[in-house]
C-alpha cells in the first residue's frame, strides 16, 4: 500500500510541481492542471491518464483502478485505490500523468530522450 509521503516524495521531484490543500485534498500540479489528487480520507488516488487508454487500464484491474464520476469523464482521469498500489507502479503512473501537462523541453530535461 502506498502512502500520501510516497507519492509526496515522488511528485515534488518532479519539475514545475506544487503542492496544494485544496476543499481537504492534496492535488499535485503544474500550473493550473491538475494531475494527481487524493481523495479527502486518502484512499483513492485519482490521476492523468490518456482518454483513449483508461478503458483497458481499468479493465486490466477493476479491483485496483476506476472511472471518475460521470461529470469527471470529460478529463484525461483515473481512480487507483492506494491499497492495490505499490511504490513502484504509483511511480509510474504519476510520472505518467506529469508527462501529460508538461512540455516536450520539460520531459527531455528531467527524464531523457527515451520518454518523448
Amino acid at each position: 500500500m502506498v502512502t500520501v509521503a510516497d507519492i509526496r516524495a515522488v511528485a515534488l521531484t518532479l519539475p514545475r510541481t506544487t503542492e496544494h490543500l485544496i476543499r481537504d485534498r492534496v492535488k499535485f500540479r503544474v500550473g493550473q492542471i491538475v494531475y494527481a489528487a487524493l481523495s479527502r480520507d486518502e484512499t483513492v488516488l485519482g490521476f492523468g491518464y490518456p482518454r483513449e487508454e483508461r478503458e483497458a487500464l481499468v479493465a486490466s484491474d477493476p479491483r485496483k483502478f476506476a472511472f471518475p464520476s460521470q461529470a469527471d469523464m470529460r478529463f484525461q482521469w483515473v481512480h487507483a485505490s492506494m491499497a492495490e498500489l505499490d511504490v513502484e507502479e504509483m511511480t509510474e503512473l504519476v510520472i505518467g500523468a506529469w508527462i501529460l501537462c508538461v512540455p516536450k523541453k520539460v520531459i527531455r530535461e528531467h527524464l531523457g530522450e527515451d520518454f518523448i
